[in-house]
């Protein structure tokens, strides 16, 4: 089942907060040359979080600086607290847990094998065009 494009819209007061936090990390992903880029609003589906954001990376040293710079916008600029990091040391597949919002960075190959948007197919896509599109038009 193909996911549908929404509009980022929510309608509570938490789940806006959890899509800023989920764009803001889109957003660094793509700043750090993130490719494939995919917000999903799980919303409907689990009551565990809102919104997976997934990203892939072409190397170790940038899947690092991804990491790094989401959690530097998500805790420095936005004043949220990551409560798990898992995947690190490895740098194939960076799970950054902000409660609400989890954050996957992989490379090309792991994220081909785990394959999250087919097993969340559900989800629907938060559209990312105006989002990502401001800040490469500097």
């Amino acid at each position: 089942m193909a996911s549908s494009i929404i509009q980022p819209s929510p309608s509570k007061p938490a789940s806006e907060r959890s899509l800023q936090l989920a764009l803001a990390a889109a957003r660094t992903a793509a700043e750090n040359k993130g490719s494939d880029l995919r917000v999903l609003d799980l919303r409907e589906l689990t009551q565990i979080f809102d919104y997976f954001v997934i990203a892939t990376g072409t190397s170790r040293r940038q899947l690092h600086a991804m990491s790094e710079d989401i959690d530097h916008v998500l805790e420095d600029d936005l004043h949220d607290k990551r409560t798990n990091i898992a995947g690190y040391d490895e740098s194939r597949w960076i799970v950054l847990d902000y409660g609400t919002v989890v954050i996957h960075l992989f490379d090309e190959e792991t994220r081909q094998f785990y394959s999250l948007e087919d097993l969340w197919a559900d989800a629907k896509d938060v559209d990312l065009s105006t989002t990502l599109s401001s800040d490469t038009s500097a």
